[in-house]
Order: C-alpha cells, then structure tokens, then sequence
C-alpha cells in the first residue's frame, strides 16, 4: 500500500446506541492477514439484515455493519495469489468480521471477485449479498444446472420477487431457461418483466388461481423471500410432488410440516453467511461472484440497484438510507457512493 494513512472512519454502534444513531470513530487502519485483503471501500449497499442485526444486537462492544461493498486492493496477505494491487473488487462480507461501513476493510480475499467492468461502483455495489443468496438457492439448494438455457421446461415461483433477492433471482432462472412466477403489488408488475419474469402474480389475491389462468398446474420450485406461514394454504395446492421448497426468512411461528411428507417435498433453508460463519466452502463464494462478473460482462444480468445516495458515505446518508430499507416495500437495492465523508449534504438518486 502506498502512503499507507495512519487512520480511518469507520461507523458503528454498541446495544447502547440509542436507535437509529451511528457513532463516528477514527481508528487505526488495520493489516490484513494471511489469506486477506485490505480493500478501501467506495460504494455499499443496504440490505434488511443490516436492519434486523441493528436492531437486535446485544453487545456493548462496537459493531460495523454493511454486507455489500465495491472497492480497491490496497494491501494483500502472504498467501493472496489472484488479485493485485488496485484491483476494483466487490463481495458479500460476512458476520464474523467488521463490515463495509468503514474506509477500510479486512475481507478474506476467497469470498472476493473482481467486480464486472461494465458496471459503476453504484451498481456493483448491489449485486454481491442478494445475488451469492439467488445463486446458492437456486443452483446448490435446488440443484438446477447453472447454465444458459440448462433448465428449459422447468417453472419456478418466487414470492416476494420484487426484492433485492427476488430482482436477482428471476433473472438468473430466466438465464438457465425456466418459465418464472413471481409475486408483487400490480404497480411493480413492470420492474418483474424487466427482471425476467414471465408471469407477475398479485400477492393479494389467490396465488394458485392465477397460475392456473396462466395455463400452469402447478410448480415443482417455489423460493419463498417472505415469512411462509401465510402462503401456506396456497403453497400445498401449488407444489408438486417431489417438489422443492427454498426458504430466507425466519418464520415467526412453529410449522407443522408433516403433511407434506407424503409428498416428498423437500424444504431448503439457505442464509449467505453459513459458509464464512462456519468456515465451510468458503472458496465458492468468491468463485460464484467470478462466475456472475462474466454474466454481467456479457450481458447475461443487469444491476437491480435502483437507488442511490451519491454525495459520500457519513452518518447522515448511512442512517437515512437504512431507515429507507427498514420501512420495507423497496425495489431492487439501496446503495451508497462517493467514498467516505464526514459532512456534506446528501444527494438522493432514483435509478
């Protein structure tokens, strides 16, 4: 690292912050270890798991939040052999470590990629957490070929599709050749198609209904991005047997699943961060993200960023931004760019 700075910004809380208040700390720029980066953060994103850990975290130690980033290789461990110096780079991050909302950040250089060169930092910055979720959902849990084309025949239904997983999601089966259903509100029925779904289906009204209108007897893939309680009743006339059954989101309430073992629906549950959290198969994150670049450079993917708080990353725009995604309803991704700044006046931008 050239001109190596002797601190950083970095912002954080402990239980004892009053909510939604972030503290502001200089520290000492941290080095990185053997398998690391030491990656300058200019762009992030916030994401609903941002909210829920700000919201239910119990240590009075200080906590760095931010899953999502794009930035620049400024240092690298002994045992880092594909990157170099300067690389543009994004990732996911993980809850073991501090996160993206600080200049710089320690990340274990195997659940990194180079970010596509197609795309700005704002729109890079969306993709690593919701898309790592998609992928490893679709093509690891569900087993479905990760290959253009590789799944022609085969529907998918996704609930809640107008998410940041659910805008990522739909266009990676759409790739691979699925027919896709996905949920919304009718007003978000264009950003659907425009995220390769074949068939909007409004949540409000009989699931199974309407995919019977569509000339569908029903799905042998549903990826449910919302609490499954409720779509319950529609779910079991909906799947197929044999079918698989993905799931994100905790359920608030205990679930009976023994009707469905006559059928021999299996369930899935996939969180993004059990790999890096139990040091398990953390080498196919980074992979995963070098195979979405390539989707990306030639087109495959587009960005789901949909909105931007350009004019710097300081306290301000942090805390607006994640008050933004705790209010729920967002298409697409929430990100934030322009590096870090302590002042300044924020400047909103819809995509």
């Amino acid at each position: 690292m050239i001109n190596r700075p002797s601190s950083m910004k970095r912002f954080g809380f402990t239980c004892e912050t009053p909510y939604p208040q972030l503290i502001e700390e200089d520290i000492m720029v941290p080095k990185p270890g053997e398998h690391d980066l030491l990656i300058e953060v200019v762009a992030l994103s916030i994401n609903p798991v941002d909210t829920k850990r700000r919201e239910i975290v119990k240590e009075k130690t200080f906590t760095v939040l931010g899953y999502d980033s794009v930035g620049y290789v400024r240092e690298m461990g002994s045992a880092v052999k594909d990157f170099k110096l300067n690389d543009r780079v994004y990732y996911a991050g993980t809850t073991q470590r501090e996160g993206s909302q600080q200049e710089y950040q320690i990340v274990d250089a195997r659940i990194v990629a180079k970010a596509p060169k197609n795309l700005s930092d704002e729109a890079a910055a969306g993709i690593p957490l919701t898309a790592l979720t998609a992928y490893e959902l679709l093509f690891e849990k569900f087993q479905l070929v990760p290959q253009e084309k590789a799944n022609e025949g085969k529907e998918l239904l996704v609930i809640n599709g107008g998410g940041g997983v659910g805008s990522i999601m739909t266009q990676l089966a759409k790739w691979t050749g699925m027919k896709v259903y996905a949920t919304a509100s009718p007003q978000n029925f264009r950003w659907l198609e425009k995220n390769g779904v074949d068939v909007p289906i409004d949540y409000h009204h009989s699931l199974y209904d309407q995919l019977k209108q569509a000339g569908s007897d029903g799905v042998d893939y549903i990826a449910v991005l919302y609490d499954i309680e409720s779509y319950l009743p529609e779910i079991k006339k909906i799947i197929q047997p044999l079918g698989h059954i993905g799931m994100i989101v905790n359920t608030k309430e205990k679930i009976d699943w023994n009707e469905y073992k006559n059928d021999s629906i299996s369930f899935h549950w996939e969180y993004v961060f059990t790999k890096t959290d139990h040091n398990k198969e953390i080498a196919t994150q980074g992979a995963i993200l070098e195979t979405l670049t390539k989707l990306f450079e030639e087109n495959k993917l587009h960005s789901h960023v949909t909105t931007v708080y350009s004019d710097g990353i300081n306290r301000a725009s942090l805390e607006q931004a994640m008050k933004l995604v705790s209010e729920g309803g967002q298409q697409g991704k929430v990100v934030l760019s322009g590096g870090f700044k302590t002042s300044g006046s924020l400047d909103l931008q819809d995509i």
